[in-house]
């Protein structure tokens, strides 16, 4: 008698219990295991960017520097106009005359002196002018290798000096105030004995103002220097007349036209 029984099959590879299917057997290939190493990708975070606010400030400083050099630019075209019109010219000074009265020591370190001098100073502008407040005069004993001596004091009163002007200055210098060291007497002491004399200059410091046209300049410095003069002491009453044949005078003026300094 046939057996009609039907028997279950076996169970396919793969197939666990309960249905679910297990991973396969067989060795993984290679982009599976690169994506299963591999991280997740995120995006990374969004940056700030300041690009906008570092341009303004680049923008700021070109305007800012643009504007200096234009305005720098403007104030020397006006002032090269300026010269070019007025031409100025930096005014001249000539000893005339120099007369001494009295220079000896009264004592070992005290010197009494008496001088009078004349300048003479020309303006060589046609339109430029100066005013002068009050010029302090100082006289120097001078001798090479050491220190200038003061050997006097003055001043001359201010003044107007015109444009195309020749004025006479006149100064009466009296002691200096103050005692000579010992060293400087004795020096000076030497010199007035000797036959040649004593080589001495002149400085006039004082302040300026420069007109020119309408436009009129702060007060500047100027030092007039006066050197080349070589005096005596009087052996009597009679003033003594210094050598100034070889004198020299040289103007150290610098006056501004706005920021620019001639």
């Amino acid at each position: 008698m046939t057996d009609d029984r039907v028997y279950p099959a076996s169970k396919p590879p793969g197939v666990v219990g309960g249905g679910a299917t297990a991973n396969p057997t067989f060795p993984a290939t290679k982009a599976q295991l690169y994506s299963a190493n591999r991280p997740a990708y995120r995006p990374p975070a969004p940056r700030h960017r300041r690009t906008h606010s570092r341009g303004c400030c680049c923008r700021c400083c070109c305007w800012t520097i643009f504007v200096i050099i234009l305005l720098l630019l403007l104030v020397a075209a006006a002032s090269a106009v300026v010269y070019l019109i007025y031409r100025p010219q930096r005014p001249s000074f000539t000893v005339s005359s120099f007369k001494v009265s009295s220079l000896n020591l009264t004592s070992a370190t005290r010197l009494a002196t008496a001088i009078s001098l004349s300048v003479v100073a020309k303006n060589p502008n046609k339109n430029v002018g100066f005013s002068y407040v009050a010029t302090d005069v100082t006289v120097y004993r001078v001798s090479p290798g050491d220190d200038d001596v003061v050997i006097g004091k003055g001043s001359i009163a201010s003044f107007v000096h015109g444009k195309k002007n020749t004025t006479l200055l006149k100064s009466t210098v009296g002691s200096p105030p103050g005692d000579l060291d010992e060293l400087s007497a004795s020096k000076l002491k030497g010199d007035l004995k000797a036959k040649r004399g004593v080589a001495v200059k002149i400085v006039m410091n004082t302040k300026v103002t420069v007109k020119m046209g309408s436009l009129k300049t702060p007060k500047s410095g100027i030092r007039v220097t006066c050197e080349g003069i070589r005096a005596t002491a009087p052996t009597g009453k009679k003033a003594t007349t210094a050598v100034t044949t070889a004198a020299k005078c040289k103007v150290d003026l610098r006056f501004k036209v706005w920021k620019f300094t001639f």
